[in-house]
């Protein structure tokens, strides 16, 4: 061996060693490499949903303006500019903000909060100043959808403090309310900016119907009527008070109880967080318990393939805004959810830039519906990585 080749061999060796000794101090060296490759899945989803845009400016369905809402969040959260900066994201938002109704409501005939809520997330991740007057119609719309159908001021009705589709349904429900909560944090801040009195929601009410949709004897006065199945006490979620999309849980005793799952109770922990419970609240570390013991990607628990990208999107979300970095399972294996989940989604995108869900339930078979829920996740699995976070 020249003596050339030894000097590179052993400058080689150190190199190695310094690197493998800078990963063993960093513990955050795992997210690296797959950081380059979320880069790479969600611009190519981007770019996915930019070729199924319609040239009128809306994503899928001119009645609902949520498919439009969700692409232009996922380009707008997009760590590449090119994607969130681009003219045809521009013409959506403009298609997005002639949907809004005098109500506020951002509308067209059904579905009201649902699409109100996405379309108010969209535009307060647009940046532009001029969606300002838009953000706070939609939000003085969405505090006005918060039900009070018992006695006016108290929430002696089973929904009230919730709100739901806004529409023909009869009830409140878990999904509708955390997309309305977190649309109404999101967008907090310009209610804060006016310098006038903005409309609130009632909190301590919306808590109330979170906790009414929780499997928590200690904290969940629901009464279900004779013969209906009773509310379980393992911290899961349900749908709406007495009514969970799981089967019910079959006691030795002969009991029925309602079975929470997977994406209502992540959908639960972020409602808590954002109403600001306390994190040591019974509430909720009750629900944090069930979602270590349930934790799996192989499905929406207690509902399999149904609702899966929904799930992942939810579970990203919550986990962040709870701080949590791992899951522990019964077996004792602690699982870090954001390698896992963004290897997960990662290895499902279709060549196309694509993905979908099997499932048809809730409209996954939709390919543009569920791309734009798995690029939001990588995204907030993204900008959520404990290195970023620390750097902020």
């Amino acid at each position: 061996m020249n003596l050339l080749a030894h000097t590179l061999r052993i400058i080689g060796a150190s190199l190695l060693a310094a690197n493998l000794l800078q990963a063993a101090e960093n513990q955050h060296a795992p997210y690296l490499s797959i950081k380059l490759e979320m880069e790479h899945a969600i611009d190519k989803g981007n770019q996915f949903l930019k070729q199924q845009q319609d040239p009128k400016g809306f994503w899928k369905n001119d009645q609902n303006p949520a498919y439009t809402a969700l692409a232009l969040t996922a380009a707008r959260r997009s760590p590449n500019d090119a994607d969130a900066n681009a003219d045809h994201i521009k013409k959506g938002y403009e298609w997005l903000v002639s949907t809004q109704n005098k109500d506020g409501g951002i509308y067209v005939k059904s579905l009201a909060n649902y699409n109100t809520s996405t379309g108010l997330m969209a535009l307060s991740a647009s940046g532009d100043p001029a969606h300002k007057e838009p953000i706070l119609k939609a939000r003085g719309f969405l505090i006005g959808l918060q039900q009070d159908w018992g006695t006016k001021g108290e929430t002696d009705n089973a929904n009230d403090g919730g709100i739901g589709y806004g529409s023909s349904y009869t009830h409140s429900d878990m999904s509708n309310t955390y997309l309305s909560i977190e649309a109404l944090k999101l967008s907090e801040s310009f209610a804060k900016d006016t310098g006038t009195k903005q409309p609130e929601l009632n909190w301590e009410a919306a808590i109330k119907f979170v906790s009414r949709t929780q499997n928590l004897e200690a904290t969940n006065d629901f009464e279900a009527p004779k013969d209906d199945p009773g509310i379980g006490n393992d911290g899961s979620f349900v749908y709406f008070p007495g009514n969970s999309k799981a089967e019910n849980e079959k006691h030795a005793d002969g009991r029925d109880t309602l079975r929470g799952y997977g994406s209502m109770s992540y959908a639960g922990l972020l409602s808590f967080i954002y109403a600001d419970l306390d994190e040591n609240d019974i509430r909720i570390k009750a629900v944090i318990s069930w979602l270590n013991d349930n934790y799996t990607l192989e499905e929406n628990p207690g509902l399999g393939d149904q609702g899966r990208y929904y799930y992942y999107q939810v579970m990203a979300k919550a986990l962040n805004a709870a701080g949590i970095d791992t899951l522990t399972t019964k077996d004792g294996v602690k699982h870090d959810w954001r390698n896992e989940l963004a290897t997960r989604i990662l290895s499902n995108q279709k060549p196309d830039g694509s993905w979908v869900n099997e499932n048809s339930r809730w409209r996954e078979n939709e390919s543009e519906l569920v791309t734009a829920f798995a690029v939001l996740t990588l995204e907030q699995i993204y900008h959520s990585i404990p290195e970023a976070r620390k750097a902020k």
